[in-house]
């Protein structure tokens, strides 16, 4: 049994997100569907993570495992071709059995993009805003995250994880080229449900001027989701990226 890394990427708007759930169709079940009737066998795919309905994945990983063989570079033209515009396949590669798509990743990186004007071409993925609103006080908010390990906050309620404890590596508030379109960018070990929309629902309270950092550092003491804002809409937050040990990945293209 051989254990293959697919790298891909999909628009989610079609999508009730990556992971199989009864009577919606997801990325998952769309996958595994074209992978089975490929390589005509029954496949099981385990993915990177779980993004929510409606979300994008810039960059998405996940692993399948099969006793058939076949040339990689030819399954990747052949689910391109099977799968519909809003996924695409960039590699597929064998790797050690060691290497678990949702466990060995050491990091994720998410973006929310927000656009400060009316913007006809970014409006299906980006949070359009149309108040006068301070990055940089966003940004001094969003050094707090790193004071803290327990983000209950902005979590999803009823979730069936094991701890709320995440490691905050990056969160900032950034300008791309296009001057009216901001992307905020948070890299952590791992996130919960909910989290990045929560966190920039929140953000964008203390950008609006209707929250203070001190009171945003509260809200994250508090532990309790009911204290921080309203989770911002879906279509415009991107699974970013997702890294690995370089150790095992020496004969992919990672």
């Amino acid at each position: 049994m051989q254990r293959y890394f697919l790298k891909l990427a999909y628009n989610g708007a079609a999508y009730h997100g990556w992971q199989i759930q009864p009577n919606a169709v997801s990325v998952q079940e769309v996958l595994e569907q074209a992978l089975s009737a490929l390589l005509k066998a029954s496949i099981a795919v385990v993915g990177c993570g779980r993004t929510d309905t409606g979300v994008h994945a810039s960059v998405f990983f996940a692993h399948f495992e099969t006793e058939i063989i076949f040339e990689p570079k030819s399954l990747v033209r052949k689910l391109n071709g099977f799968l519909r515009e809003n996924i695409v396949i960039y590699d597929c590669f064998p790797v050690s059995d060691e290497l678990h798509a949702r466990f060995s990743a050491e990091y994720r990186i998410y973006r929310y993009y927000v656009s400060t004007c009316k913007d006809p071409f970014r409006t299906q993925l980006s949070y359009q805003i149309f108040k006068n609103i301070d990055f940089d006080k966003m940004n001094q908010a969003a050094k707090v995250l790193f004071d803290y390990i327990d983000f209950s906050a902005f979590s999803k309620s009823h979730t069936q994880t094991m701890t709320n404890n995440c490691k905050i590596l990056r969160a900032e508030w950034v300008q791309s080229p296009n001057e009216h379109l901001w992307y905020f960018e948070i890299e952590a070990d791992r996130f919960l449900r909910n989290m990045v929309r929560a966190i920039v629902g929140t953000l964008l309270e203390i950008g609006y001027g209707k929250l203070t950092v001190d009171a945003f550092r509260e809200i994250i003491e508090s532990k309790d989701r009911r204290e921080a804002g309203v989770s911002v809409p879906a279509h415009a937050l991107f699974l970013y990226d997702v890294g690995y040990p370089k150790e095992f990945l020496k004969d992919s293209s990672l």
